[in-house]
């Protein structure tokens, strides 16, 4: 790819190979290329990448760092990265907590809050005036690093319509068909706020900052259970765009009625209230829930053990039946499953073996190492991408604004 062209397409190769450029910097990580290898690994010139080069620094996007020889001859060229200097804020809505996070460029989390928060059936306005009290923390953070704030992502248990800002179905919320105004949260960054799928979310910041393998299952545990797929690399949606609804897999035809209006669902035996209340766990924060849950899990008392076997297991059933229907051989757990691994893995493996035997070797169930971070990084990260993928609109976004 060259930026010769005719000129009426010039405009065009233009924005291709500036996203080309950014793209190539972004994949190579750590490794801060010169513009002389970028112009070797894109087969653009060093002119044109020069130029290009130098429209991302300014725009803030890319960073200029230390200086690398290419070879024996020659002047030393400075390494590239994505800049420090911008970043997105990621947030969370879920049940009984909010979360905030800035996120720079290059992937890093330069801060991050979580409260707790019963949010089951608040109005939303009420939930979004709550979380717009973290976010002016992250605001504020991003103020004194100097980072400039180029949008935001808010990541949601439920279904939606992104386009729309609607939360089509949130259960566990008791949210049916409300209109959200993200773009409220941060008002005059350039690139707005994201509207997406909590367990998607999580999927993938796994992918783009938890090394991730390019097919894998991400099941997220929290008050509901979610899964985010990963098909080569990409969310895999599915034409209604709620592919991954792992929670309300029926695991058991006569077991207890869920919040979708069915009974039976993964979510009654595996989500985190129910492992809480098999486990005798008495009321009380969620922090304080969980301690206690630990507490009796290490103590070896017999209802946890019992609670989180049974989760393992049910979890084992509905993941045989997904994984085999997929195809599908890599599994990543998070949420409380994350936390909950030791004890929950041997049943969980067991059950897979028992259900779908050979279908996923023990290696491949893995715990994600993101802790309670992901999905903020997934939240953010698809503003990241967004930018990666089409810097020219975010370029002209910045000289609108």
């Amino acid at each position: 790819m060259n930026e010769s062209a005719a000129p009426g397409r010039v405009g065009d190769v233009r924005r291709r190979n500036l996203s080309l450029v950014l793209d190539s910097i972004a994949r190579t990580g750590d490794a801060k290329p010169s513009r002389a290898q970028l112009a070797a690994g894109t087969g653009l010139t060093k002119a044109a990448v020069s130029s290009l080069v130098a429209d991302l620094v300014e725009s803030g996007l890319v960073s200029e760092v230390g200086l690398y020889r290419d070879g024996e001859r020659g002047r030393p060229g400075q390494g590239l990265e994505l800049s420090s200097r911008r970043g997105v804020v990621g947030m969370e809505i879920n049940v009984d907590y909010l979360a905030v996070g800035l996120v720079d460029l290059g992937g890093n989390l330069r801060f991050h809050s979580t409260v707790e928060s019963r949010n089951r059936g608040m109005a939303p306005g009420e939930v979004m005036e709550r979380l717009r009290g973290l976010v002016s923390e992250a605001v504020a953070a991003a103020a004194a690093e100097k980072v400039a704030i180029m949008g935001g992502g808010l990541a949601v248990p439920g279904q939606v319509d992104e386009q729309r800002n609607i939360v089509l179905s949130a259960p566990n919320l008791h949210w049916e068909n409300e209109q959200l105004d993200p773009g409220s949260l941060l008002e005059g960054a350039p690139l707005g706020v994201r509207l997406s799928n909590e367990a998607n979310s999580a999927a993938l910041g796994e992918l783009w900052y938890g090394n991730g393998p390019a097919d894998f299952l991400y099941v997220s545990g929290e008050v509901g259970v979610g899964g985010g797929v990963i098909i080569g690399s990409d969310l895999y949606l599915g034409p209604g765009g709620s592919a991954g609804e792992l929670g309300h897999i029926v695991v058991h035809p006569e077991g207890p009625e869920c919040s979708c209006g069915g009974a039976g669902c993964l979510e009654t035996f595996a989500g985190q209230e129910a492992i809480f209340d098999a486990a005798n766990i008495p009321e009380g924060s969620l922090s304080e829930r969980t301690e206690q849950l630990l507490a009796a899990l290490a103590a070896r008392e017999p209802h946890a053990l019992k609670a989180v076997h049974d989760a393992g297991r049910y979890l084992g059933v509905a993941l045989a039946s997904s994984a085999r229907l997929m195809d599908i051989d890599a599994i990543v757990l998070g949420g409380h499953f994350a936390l909950l691994a030791e004890w929950l893995r041997p049943a969980l493996l067991a059950s897979l073996e028992r259900y779908a035997p050979g279908l996923l070797e023990p290696k491949n169930l893995t715990v994600s190492g993101l802790e309670h971070s992901g999905t903020l990084l997934g939240a953010a990260g698809q503003v990241i991408r967004s930018v990666i993928e089409s810097p020219f609109e975010f370029l002209l976004a910045g000289k609108l604004a």
